[in-house]
């Protein structure tokens, strides 16, 4: 896993470099280490980073402005940062977890855990990058989430769409268990799902609420009836 370190205190980031790099699988490569956000666009632009280690406090950057950048990206972030205070609207940006200063080395190596599982806190808001800035797109209004490549298709009740440049498998690792995958392109609010629908050459559909009908992949099937069942 390729990790960014985000971290303008020399000390700190020396010490989370080691730390990483003897927590991390042996395959993985060294973690880079940026000063600022500045530098650290540099290294993201080639999107080959797949998680990010941030600090809030970078030489008085406004903390929350290069947050709301970092989750818009295509990769995870994890906060490791002394604003323990800030943790609850950290997550309301996406991170995957905060780490508050000072930490210990098994606190840092849960969060590194989570990085192949669920968030700690579950996100409810995306954040989308565009021309004119970030944009910030409540759960609450995505009606389902198409993959689209490397990147994710957000599809709105109102019949707007948003590109997130999280991949469909990174947002699942951060999306509330309400959304499921039902295919390898989907994911959906599993509150929505009117019914089932069968379909030539035992192939399965959902209904969802707004009306669109998408594939179950079929060894998903099942699965999805449990939940429906128990729901």
């Amino acid at each position: 896993m390729r990790v960014l370190i985000v971290e303008d205190e020399p000390v700190a980031a020396r010490r989370l470099e080691r730390l990483c790099q003897e927590l991390l699988d042996p395959g993985s490569p060294p973690p880079l280490v940026r000063a600022s956000l500045a530098e650290a666009r540099e290294v993201l632009a080639e999107r080959t980073v797949e998680l990010v280690l941030l600090d809030l406090n970078l030489s008085g950057e406004d903390g929350f402005r290069l947050l709301e950048e970092a989750a818009a990206g295509s990769f995870h972030t994890v906060v490791v940062s002394a604003s323990a205070e800030q943790a609850l609207r950290a997550f309301e940006f996406g991170v995957l977890d905060f780490v508050a200063k000072p930490y210990t080395r098994e606190r840092l190596a849960k969060a590194l855990t989570r990085v192949q599982g669920r968030a700690a806190a579950p996100l409810r808001i995306l954040s989308v990058r565009k021309p004119g800035g970030i944009v910030r797109v409540p759960l609450e209004s995505v009606a389902y989430i198409q993959g689209a490549g490397d990147y994710a298709e957000l599809v709105l009740r109102d019949g707007r769409t948003e590109l997130s440049e999280k991949s469909l498998e990174r947002l699942e690792a951060l999306l509330p268990t309400d959304f499921v995958r039902i295919h390898r392109s989907y994911l959906i609010p599993l509150q929505d799902v009117v019914r089932l629908v069968s379909q030539e050459g035992s192939r399965t559909a959902v209904e969802l609420k707004n009306g669109s009908q998408l594939p179950v992949g079929r060894s998903r099937v099942k699965a999805l009836k449990e939940l429906l069942d128990r729901g």
